[in-house]
């Protein structure tokens, strides 16, 4: 057989029994934020609304303070716009402070407590995490730090400069690039040698490198820096040079003349100079010249030319067997996909020497008859 046991609640004297709420003695002063537990990056400085609410019937007297503030962390309290230790208020009534905390930059990650106490009173717990590891440094960033061009080219590098640091930096910025190129700074539009960066705050600074127009073809590395008081970052910056295209053709006396006699043929000796950075691939020559002249060229293609270097060419000109006597321009181009250069020739023709015997022959002829005639028929 089975026993059943039965119990029954007992009602003792300040014990409530089911169904009762506990007591609740409502506290005299009360401090109140809404934002208790926070997360801020290092360096942050937060800004707390706390009130103090007196719940009594009688005027209260509160002393405020901090405690289990870290190590290295700062605060100021203030009330109407004075720092404060102690404050008074009437009953039913609240008075607001304002508390900022200035979290340190070199600090670790993680999360950190502390409180507000009203002396004897009450105390308002707070909680802060740093989202981040924290230090005392410079941040010099390029969001693209590379560019490719010719060595025409201005190159334009937007970077940012961020200052980890609790003070006013001046920072005096310098580039480490080589000798012949051209590096300057600007910051709002104006071109600078130094910047000045608040605390906790960045600046955009653009970055202009002019490399020389000769400089040859390859990747060039630009270190800049920005240096201030006891903090400074460094930047590389890279320009990729392509290489500029440049050619002249001329003569290797620089004489852009010649003679030739109808019907017969000049030649003449060309130079071909690369003035740019880059080579020069498959450089071809043709020509312009008068109807039923004809120009060659020997070599017709040059495979290639080396930037500062030169090639020789000769070209051979024959002019028409019917050119009478006077100047002629011939144009000869030497021509690459990427550059050409054009030089214009004038050539002097003159009729071969058979013709100036022959036409001698005839004037002779034609005053010898005339002299016969006068003879032979004069004295009539």
């Amino acid at each position: 057989m089975r026993t059943l046991f039965f119990s029954f609640p007992m009602c003792l004297p300040g014990i409530a029994t089911l169904g009762e709420e506990l007591p609740v003695k409502e506290p005299g002063v009360v401090l109140y934020t809404p934002y208790t537990k926070i997360s801020v990056p290092p360096g942050q400085s937060i800004d707390y609304t706390i009130d103090v609410i007196n719940n009594t019937t009688s005027v209260k007297n509160v002393s405020v303070s901090m405690y289990g503030l870290p190590k290295d962390w700062t605060y100021d309290l203030k009330s109407g716009g004075w720092t404060v230790n102690e404050l008074s208020v009437l009953p039913d009534e609240k008075k607001t402070l304002s508390l900022k905390v200035n979290v340190p930059f070199k600090i670790k990650k993680g999360t950190y407590r502390f409180s507000v106490v009203a002396a004897g009173l009450t105390r308002l717990p707070l909680t802060v995490t740093v989202s981040e590891e924290g230090t005392f440094k410079t941040e010099f960033t390029a969001k693209q730090p590379n560019m490719e061009g010719n060595s025409k080219t201005s190159f334009t590098f937007h970077a940012e400069l961020k200052n980890h640091t609790a003070e006013k930096q001046m920072y005096a910025f310098r580039s480490g690039a080589p000798r012949g190129w051209n590096v300057s700074f600007k910051t709002a539009g104006r071109q600078v040698s130094a910047a000045q960066v608040e605390p906790n705050k960045s600046e955009n600074v653009t970055v202009e490198i002019d490399p020389p127009d000769a400089v040859p073809a390859g990747s060039y590395k630009i270190p800049v820096s920005a240096s201030g008081s006891g903090t400074s970052a460094d930047l590389e910056l890279e320009v990729v040079v392509t290489g500029s295209y440049a050619m002249d053709l001329t003569t290797p006396t620089g004489l852009l003349s010649t003679k030739v006699t109808a019907g017969g043929e000049r030649k003449l000796a060309l130079v071909v100079r690369n003035n740019g950075s880059a080579d020069l691939k498959n450089v071809k020559l043709s020509s312009s010249a008068p109807v039923n002249w004809e120009v060659t060229f020997e070599p017709t293609e040059i495979e290639r030319i080396e930037p500062g270097a030169t090639a020789e060419v000769t070209a051979t000109i024959k002019a028409d067997d019917k050119a009478i006597a006077g100047d002629y321009m011939t144009n000869i181009t030497a021509k690459t996909p990427d550059v050409s250069s054009t030089a214009a020739f004038r050539v002097s023709v003159k009729t071969p020497m058979l013709y100036g015997w022959l036409g001698l022959m005839i004037i002779g002829g034609a005053a010898s008859s005339i002299f016969y005639l006068f003879r032979k028929y004069g004295r009539r």
